[in-house]
C-alpha cells in the first residue's frame, strides 16, 4: 500500500474517532422529546415551489457515507459493527412517525474501503451520491481539514447537495455556499472564542501574557478567530508559534519550539493557548511545562484529555496537562442521564431488541484473535444525531424539498434539538454549527481512573 492511500485511511479514521458525542444539561430543562419533526413548522421563506433532486411525491433519498472497518482492521484498535442496521433503525423511526411531511426517507448507503480505493476516493464518493444515485442530501463521516474540505466542496458546492457531518472547521464553512453544510457540534474557532469569554468572566487571565502554540495548518483559524477573541478579552499577547508537524518524526518542530520558548521567557509569557491535535501532544506540552514552570495552559482541542490520561498512566508527577482549561461540552455522565441519550437509546433498543451501550460503557470484542474496542455507542450517537438534524431541517422546508428551501430553512431555524448534545443548540444565517452548550472545564489528573475534565461552573447557552 502506498503512502497516499495510507494517509487517506488515517484522515478518514480521524473523522470517525473525533465525531461529536454530547450529553444533556445538568440542572437545565431537557429538550423536548419530539422525534423527527415530521410536520412543517413556520418560519422559512419558500423560495422555489418545485421538488429537488432525489425527491418524489412520497420519498426523499438520503445518502449515508460509511467506512468498511473489516478492510482496515490491521491498522486500528477499534471497530463499529452493524453500522447500516443502526442507521436504518433511526430512519425507520422517522418513517414510522410520518416521515418528512409525509415523505419517507429512502437511505442510499455507500460503504468504502479506503485501502482499496484510489487517491481520488473522496471525489468518487461524492460523484457516487450526486451524479450516480442522485440523492437529496448526504450525511456521514466524510473527511477533515487535511483534504481542505474536498469532499464537502464537491458535494455541497459543485453539486448543490446539502451535507450534515462532523469534524468541520470555519475554513470549510467559508468554502461552501452558506447553509449547505451543517455541523451538529462546534467548530474549533467558535470553541476558542467561547473559551476566552468564559475565562474572562472568571478572571483567569487577569495579569497574564498569553502566547499561542499551533500547528501550521491552524494558521488561518488562529488569525481569523483566536487572535480576535484574545484581543476582545483584553489579554496581552506574546509571539505566536506555528510548528510544521508531519509524521512521527518531531525533531524539527521540537527544535523550533525550543527557540519559541526562549523568546516567550524574554517576553514574560506565563500562559499558553494550544490549538491542533498534533500541537497538543505530549512531546510539546512536556517541553513547555518543564521549561516554563507554572505556565497556565489553555486549549480548544479535546484530544488533550487522552494525552493527559496517558501521562497519568505513565506516572508523570506533576502531570504536564494538570490544570489545562477548555470550553467543554457535556460530561459523559451527564449525557448518560439526559433526555437526548434516552431518545437515541430507546430507538436502538426497539429496533435491535437489546440495550444500547452508553457513553460510559467500555466494550471489547475479539475480531480475528485481536481484541478491539467496540464503538457501537459512537455509531448510535452519530446516526441518531445526524438523522435527527437532517429530519428537523427537512421538515421545516415544507412541501417543496430542494436546495434553495433547505438554505432558507437553515437560515431561519433558530433553536434546534441536537440529539448528541445538550439543551442548547441553534442554527441561523451565518451560524451553521449548532451546539451552544458550553462549560468551562479544567483537566484534573486525580479524577478516576486516569484524569478527566473537571467542571468549573454551570453549563451555559452561548450562541455567539
Amino acid at each position: 500500500m502506498n503512502g497516499r492511500r495510507f494517509s487517506v485511511v488515517l484522515v478518514m479514521l480521524l473523522a470517525l474517532v473525533g465525531t461529536a458525542c454530547g450529553s444533556s444539561s445538568k440542572g437545565a430543562s431537557p429538550p423536548p422529546s419530539t422525534s423527527s419533526a415530521q410536520t412543517t413548522t413556520t418560519g422559512p421563506l419558500v423560495l422555489t415551489k418545485t421538488a429537488g433532486t432525489g425527491v418524489t411525491a412520497n420519498s426523499i433519498k438520503l445518502g449515508i457515507s460509511l467506512i468498511d472497518f473489516k478492510c482496515i482492521q490491521d491498522f486500528i484498535d477499534f471497530t463499529r459493527p452493524n453500522q447500516q442496521a443502526i442507521y436504518q433503525a433511526f430512519i425507520d423511526d422517522v418513517n414510522k412517525k410520518g416521515g418528512i411531511n409525509g415523505r419517507k426517507i429512502v437511505p442510499d448507503f455507500n460503504t468504502e474501503c479506503p485501502l482499496t480505493a484510489t487517491s481520488d476516493l473522496l471525489v468518487q464518493v461524492c460523484t457516487h451520491f450526486t451524479d450516480d444515485d442522485k440523492v437529496f442530501a448526504v450525511i456521514g463521516n466524510l473527511s477533515d481539514a487535511a483534504q481542505s474540505a474536498a469532499m464537502h466542496t464537491c458535494i455541497a458546492k459543485q453539486h448543490k447537495t446539502p451535507v450534515v457531518t462532523f469534524q468541520v472547521t470555519q475554513a470549510m464553512f467559508d468554502q461552501i455556499p452558506p447553509g449547505m453544510l451543517i455541523f451538529p457540534g462546534t467548530t474549533p474557532e467558535r470553541s476558542s472564542a467561547v473559551l476566552f469569554e468564559l475565562l474572562k468572566e472568571q478572571g483567569v487571565l487577569d495579569g497574564k501574557k498569553l502566547a499561542i502554540l499551533a500547528q501550521q495548518t491552524s494558521q488561518v483559524s488562529v488569525k481569523s478567530a483566536v487572535l480576535p477573541a484574545i484581543k476582545k478579552a483584553g489579554v496581552k499577547t506574546g509571539t505566536t508559534a506555528y510548528l510544521t508537524i508531519n509524521g512521527s518524526d518531531t525533531t524539527a518542530p521540537q527544535q523550533a519550539l525550543d527557540s519559541f520558548i526562549e523568546r516567550w521567557k524574554t517576553e514574560g509569557v506565563n500562559a499558553l493557548f494550544i490549538t491542533g491535535q498534533n500541537a497538543v501532544t505530549k512531546q510539546f506540552v512536556e517541553k513547555v511545562t518543564k521549561q516554563i514552570p507554572g505556565i497556565t495552559l489553555l486549549t480548544d482541542t479535546g484530544d488533550a484529555v487522552s494525552q493527559g490520561q496517558d501521562e497519568t498512566k505513565a506516572g508523570a508527577n506533576p502531570n504536564p496537562y494538570q490544570g489545562m482549561y477548555i470550553a467543554g461540552g457535556f460530561a459523559a455522565a451527564d449525557y448518560a442521564k439526559s433526555a437526548n441519550w434516552k431518545y437515541c437509546a430507546d430507538i436502538y433498543k426497539a429496533a435491535l431488541n437489546k440495550e444500547a451501550p452508553g457513553p460510559l460503557a467500555v466494550l471489547k470484542v475479539n475480531v480475528g484473535g485481536k481484541e478491539l474496542t467496540d464503538q457501537t455507542y459512537n455509531t448510535i450517537n452519530d446516526a441518531c444525531q445526524m438523522i435527527s438534524t437532517f429530519a428537523q431541517i427537512a421538515a421545516k422546508m415544507g412541501a417543496y424539498p430542494n436546495a434553495d428551501n433547505w438554505v432558507s430553512a437553515v437560515n431561519s431555524f433558530g433553536p434546534i434539538v441536537n440529539r448528541g448534545g445538550g439543551p442548547y443548540a441553534s442554527l441561523r444565517q451565518g451560524k451553521y454549527d449548532d451546539d451552544d452548550t458550553f462549560q468551562l472545564q479544567q483537566f484534573d489528573s486525580s479524577l478516576p481512573p486516569n484524569g478527566n475534565w473537571k467542571a468549573l461552573g454551570p453549563y451555559k447557552n452561548i450562541s455567539s
